[in-house]
């Protein structure tokens, strides 16, 4: 499996998890860095670390062909800069960067051979921000528009050899947001938790407005685009 945003708290938790389950891991993190993650008993876990820059997606491909599955992780926040710089960069990094990828991934998945592979997934972590405030505008504004994003895409591109799943996080404690409620270890748990389950939407937060309220948001986006718009021939 490879994760973007693998340096940070979240991505660090999830490697972690996916090693006790036996997985090879990539982790892709932006700049060069030295990513070394040890289990609890102290030993280096098995990592391939991948240098990359948001803008140079397709340079990942011969990556992508080796990946099951996907976990898209990266973001920015910017908090309360609105500056047309830290637009374009809350746009960039946190939608429109895991768009490509997904186009990316869905597109490597599609020409794979299916004998003996396992169906390819992807997880897009969209956040809870997507319907609830955030404390930063242009966050909540790149969420939203990355969830918009996969509702519409996924109507062509999951199928039976690629299943996409959205992770509605609340406020966890890492760099972009230090004040978090929740540890990076409890969620990234209980994000492999509701995998297991075989559930596509996956929320783990405080907040008992976001289980009653993404569900809905996500069936009436999907309802909207279905009626509304069509596949390309």
């Amino acid at each position: 499996m490879a994760i973007t945003g693998a340096s940070g708290a979240l991505g660090t938790a999830l490697l972690r998890q996916w090693h006790r389950q036996g997985a090879r891991l990539i982790g892709l993190s932006c700049g060069p860095r030295d990513l070394q993650l040890r289990d609890s008993s102290g030993a280096l876990i098995p990592l391939q670390d991948v240098s990359w820059c948001v803008g140079q997606e397709e340079q990942l491909r011969p990556l992508l062909e080796q990946v099951d599955v996907l976990v898209l992780n990266h973001g920015v926040n910017v908090y309360g800069d609105r500056s047309a710089a830290a637009t374009e960069r809350s746009l960039e990094v946190n939608a429109l960067s895991s768009w490509r990828l997904l186009e990316l991934f869905a597109a490597v998945v599609a020409e794979r051979s299916a004998s003996g592979r396992p169906q390819a997934e992807v997880w897009l972590n969209t956040s809870e921000a997507e319907i609830q405030p955030a404390l930063s505008p242009l966050y909540e504004l790149s969420k939203r528009l990355l969830g918009q994003l996969v509702s519409l895409r996924a109507l062509d591109l999951a199928s039976p050899r690629l299943r996409i799943r959205r992770l509605v996080l609340g406020p966890f404690r890492s760099a972009l947001n230090p004040v978090g409620v929740m540890g990076a270890d409890f969620v990234a748990g209980q994000i492999l938790a509701q995998a297991r389950l075989g559930l596509n939407l996956i929320i783990v937060t405080p907040n008992p407005l976001t289980y009653l309220l993404m569900p809905l948001a996500t069936l009436g986006r999907w309802a909207y685009f279905k009626l509304l718009t069509r596949a390309s021939p």
